[in-house]
């Protein structure tokens, strides 16, 4: 068993590829668009993930990847808490969520233990940040920052 992808249903694609490749930092993979059933998908994957991809992709199917999908009929998906989250691993969490800060990007769990943040996607899909291997010494104004809204 291999994991392949985990689909996400976008509401506005220009705002989830903004945030997912300008400000999270994705690289997009492939895209098909289908006018027939009128939807787009574009798969995503991490930087460092992009040579696995293209490796899989030799073989057969390929993986690891985040599919979102445009529906270009809208419809309200709701808030579905039910889904969890995606998780990605960062060299450095201070300066990933300092420069998401920058980006607009709302920090809802700050990385007050220097391991673990929540940020939320413009679709409000929760996206876990963990520092790479030990925690980094708690730091300002990470470690006096409170939690804004939930994710």
């Amino acid at each position: 068993m291999r994991y392949l992808h985990t689909m996400l249903r976008v509401r506005n694609l220009d705002a989830a590829l903004d945030f997912y490749c300008n400000k999270l930092g994705l690289k997009e993979t492939r895209r098909r668009v289908d006018e027939k059933n009128r939807y787009t998908l574009v798969f995503l994957a991490a930087p460092g993930d992009v040579p696995l991809v293209e490796e899989s992709r030799k073989n057969g199917r390929p993986g690891p990847e985040i599919e979102l999908t445009y529906n270009w009929d809208p419809e309200d998906y709701g808030e579905a808490r039910y889904f969890g989250h995606l998780a990605y691993e960062v060299d450095d969490i201070y300066a990933t969520c300092e420069r998401l800060m920058k980006a607009g990007v709302t920090i809802n769990r700050p990385p007050r233990d220097g391991m673990m943040a929540f940020v939320r996607s413009p679709d409000r899909h929760s996206i876990e940040i963990l520092q790479k291997g030990a925690a980094k010494p708690p730091q300002e104004p990470w470690k006096s920052m409170p939690n804004t809204g939930h994710w």
